[in-house]
């Protein structure tokens, strides 16, 4: 009899044992299951954002722009993938509105000087995200899309900067403006040297 309670005892055990690593096991398996898998997720990796319309592709679309009532140009690349020439047109804020023709098969790089595509006013400061409209002519689809607002801070965009924009006032540490009060070349009138 001794012999069955022991028998009894150690399937108990051996039970115990194999529901406990079973459920560990699921629980470090579902981790996979529940959370997404980074490689899954498509991104923009750059300043720009990435989206389709229609037959066109658009990819690393952001406004270069000193101010929110300042112009802005729209930099990225446009591809088409369809048959025949597509126009895309972004429309901005307060009624500013650009248009970039892609032809068939092809592509359109906005970072070109043949190619600039300007919108009269930005609508919003650099830093931000811009709500836009944009249209693809082929089958007028419209999506409404935030794309990204920079300014010339970063050497790579400040070429971009539209013609006649405003360059932006550079501040001091403290706040205050980088000009002095003072004519250069005076010394102040407290100094004794």
């Amino acid at each position: 009899m001794r012999f069955t309670a022991m028998t009894r005892a150690r399937h108990g055990k051996v039970a115990m044992a194999t529901a406990a690593l079973g459920i560990s096991l699921l629980s470090v398996a579902g981790c996979g299951y529940i959370n997404p898998q980074q490689t899954n997720h498509q991104y923009s990796a750059s300043d720009g954002i990435v989206t389709d319309l229609g037959p066109l592709e658009l990819r690393n679309i952001l406004i270069v722009s000193n101010g929110e009532d300042e112009p802005g140009r729209v930099l990225g690349a446009v591809f088409n993938s369809s048959s025949e020439d597509v126009k895309l047109t972004i429309s901005g804020a307060k009624g500013s509105e650009t248009q970039i023709p892609v032809k068939a098969m092809s592509h359109t790089l906005l970072n070109e000087t043949s190619d600039e595509a300007i919108l009269s006013t930005t609508g919003d400061i650099p830093g931000s995200l811009l709500e836009v409209t944009i249209v693809e002519s082929a089958t007028n689809l419209k999506e409404i899309v935030k794309v990204p607002v920079v300014d010339g801070t970063l050497p790579e965009y400040a070429a971009f900067l539209p013609e006649g924009s405003t360059p932006t006032q550079t501040a001091s540490p403290t706040g205050s403006s980088t000009e002095s009060a003072e004519p250069h070349g005076t010394e102040s009138a407290g100094a004794g040297h």
